[in-house]
């Protein structure tokens, strides 16, 4: 008996807090006290959740906002209900509701692009890659992915003397002394450049899915500004690990989370992520070309930008854009000179 009633008084103790603590929606200065709510503010939250949820990478109301409620329940230890009204308080405070497309259009304005250094890549990528989004390149090897995520690591350094670069790297790929070719390319100190990006190896896709999440701690708890975000390659270390048809639906699942995250840290901090591809030969294809790439639909619904590189003639690059939700269909011939990207003539 004496045990049934401590669980009634605890249960009536819960409550009492939830109610007053979404009380605080519900007076007339609601605009106001939403602004100025933190994590500890949420309903269901006290202070041994808000520790739990700090070192989960919960550190703001954006990062409760755009998570799920099993992700919540299993960083908090809560309830289904409880993670509910948290995410629903955390998206009204942020306001994430539905808007208008002036609204939308405004939001646009803070989106900035990173140059290749080429006229015409540029002007198939509406002026260069797009920030808040991300942009997969896919080619068999020596089609110029690496490549280009070095030289963008420089333009953007360039372009931004305060910015970070974070390189992930699965296929032992990254070369300062690229960095320094374009760097001199570019006109810029090299060291100071290398000294700005962040590089770490991902030995398998579970280290490389950590590292994804470290990036936030970067930006949020290290001030950094990071401005570029490279992954090369996305899909080696999934496609190594995960072998015969048997294990596709647990790979495909496990890539999508590590992409939405990527899509996540993209849209919250105004950052680019760029991603490089593996591909295929598809021996069903008779006619055409039968270079596809890894990751099927997952990936390619996931990704905002998808270039396919191939190589073109008199070792030139030909980049096709396959899929864009604002620009359409067209390629560009380039060349991959020591100095950076030039057009063909």
């Amino acid at each position: 008996m004496a045990e049934a009633k401590t669980k009634v008084v605890i249960n009536e103790l819960i409550q009492e807090e939830v109610k007053s603590k979404m009380s605080k929606y519900n007076e007339p200065s609601k605009e106001l006290k939403m602004e100025k709510l933190t994590i500890q503010d949420l309903p269901g939250v006290g202070a041994a959740t808000a520790e739990k949820l700090e070192s989960a990478g919960y550190r703001d109301l954006m990062a409760v906002a755009v998570s799920t409620i099993g992700e919540l329940v299993e960083a908090a230890g809560v309830s289904e209900p409880v993670a509910r009204k948290m995410i629903n308080a955390a998206r009204d405070s942020m306001k994430m509701g539905f808007e208008t497309g002036i609204e939308v259009l405004k939001k646009r304005e803070s989106v900035s692009k990173i140059s290749t250094g080429c006229e015409s890549f540029n002007n198939l990528m509406g002026g260069g890659f797009e920030t808040s989004a991300i942009t997969e390149c896919f080619g068999e090897f020596g089609s110029g992915k690496t490549q280009i995520g070095h030289l963008l690591a420089v333009n953007v350094l360039k372009a931004d003397p305060t910015a970070t670069v974070v390189f992930i790297d699965t296929e032992n790929t990254f070369r300062p002394e690229r960095i320094k070719q374009f760097a001199l390319g570019a006109e810029v100190d090299a060291e100071d450049i290398l000294n700005r990006i962040m590089v770490a190896r991902a030995y398998n896709s579970d280290h490389q899915m950590l590292l994804t999440e470290k990036i936030d701690g970067l930006i949020t708890e290290q001030k950094k500004n990071v401005r570029l975000v490279v992954v090369d390659s996305l899909t080696s270390h999934f496609r190594a690990e995960f072998i015969g048809r048997g294990t596709l639906a647990e790979r495909q699942q496990k890539l999508n989370r590590h992409m939405h995250a990527l899509a996540k840290i993209a849209n919250s901090h105004n950052l680019c992520v760029y991603v490089t591809n593996q591909v295929m030969a598809r021996p069903d294809q008779f006619f055409g070309d039968p270079t596809a790439s890894i990751g099927g639909h997952i990936v390619a619904h996931a990704s905002t930008f998808r270039i396919y590189l191939r190589k073109g003639k008199k070792g030139t690059r030909v980049a096709k854009l396959i899929d864009a939700p604002n620009l359409a269909d067209g390629e560009c011939c380039f060349e991959v000179l020591e100095g950076g990207l030039k057009d063909v003539i």
